[in-house]
């Protein structure tokens, strides 16, 4: 094992392009292999030695991915981030399945540099869902099937730290709400809207069920919660679309309950609990 680190090292150090500002997920690469191969060691001679110089290559991958995570935030603090929205979708394909995470998740997460939320945070309500944010390349997807314009507001309900909100905030020019009954959660994506001068984002505190929803065009859920809470939260967006056409977004298991809407119409042939999915509902 302690030949085959050593070979990968040597290829590593020969190899110039991953500290391209670009070749993030290449880097991604590198340091799985490298941690998996260090992590194989054990006692073998020479061990420390190797253990070191991986440790050395894995903090200059760090460093670089560092840099690129702070050469896009200055991009998107300069209004670049419709191009930079468009440089990461037209990146090859993630190898996660389903609602996995990937190197672009990484990223993402070093771009917004979202603070650790504050306070004790509250075990999940009843019919509600423990947070995940919703994976980075699905957002993406998200927002390029949508296409949402100036006019457009995108209401993701169930926000957590904001992940939806903060990136169509910064690459669309649509106003962007993100709704959230966790306190913690919304100070947090709050902070980031303010570090990022996101003004087109926006974080309110309070429950899905009697929150402010009628500027909303656009609604997100990534299952934020079940049952009748789900269905009572459906209900106030049926009532919406009865005055004017909105469209619903949705991932996860709560895709099931929102194609069996008879008011929804779906925007795809078929679905997949583990896909976006969208939905219109009112005028055509």
């Amino acid at each position: 094992m302690s030949e085959a680190l050593r070979s990968l090292l040597d290829r590593f150090e020969a190899d110039a392009g991953w500290r391209q500002p670009a070749r993030w997920r290449e880097r991604a690469q590198w340091q799985e292999r490298i941690e998996r191969l260090s992590l194989s060691l054990g006692l073998e001679a020479g061990a420390a030695a190797l253990r070191d110089r991986a440790d050395a290559a894995q903090a200059r991958l760090d460093a670089a991915d560092a840099d690129a995570a702070a050469a896009v935030r200055a991009r998107i603090l300069a209004g670049d981030g419709a191009r930079v929205l468009r440089e990461w979708m037209g990146e090859p394909a993630a190898q996660a399945d389903g609602e996995g995470y990937d190197a672009l998740d990484a990223m993402l997460g070093a771009v917004l540099a979202l603070n650790e939320p504050q306070g004790e945070i509250a075990a999940p309500a009843p019919q509600t869902v423990f947070y995940q944010p919703t994976p980075a390349r699905h957002a993406l997807e998200l927002l390029a099937r949508l296409e949402l314009g100036a006019g457009d507001v995108l209401i993701d309900l169930g926000s957590g730290l904001g992940h939806v909100p903060l990136l169509a905030a910064a690459c669309t020019p649509a106003r962007c709400v993100g709704i959230e009954h966790e306190a913690a959660y919304v100070a947090s994506a709050r902070e980031c809207a303010q570090a990022l001068r996101l003004r087109r984002a926006e974080f309110v505190h309070a429950d899905a069920r009697v929150a402010e929803l009628a500027a909303g065009t656009v609604f997100y859920l990534y299952t934020p919660f079940t049952g009748e809470l789900l269905a009572q939260v459906l209900e106030r967006l049926r009532a919406l679309s009865l005055r004017r056409p909105i469209r619903l977004a949705s991932l996860g298991p709560c895709t099931q309950t929102l194609a069996a809407q008879s008011w929804l119409r779906p925007l795809q042939d078929a679905w997949a609990p583990d896909r976006i999915a969208l939905f219109a509902a009112g005028a055509a």
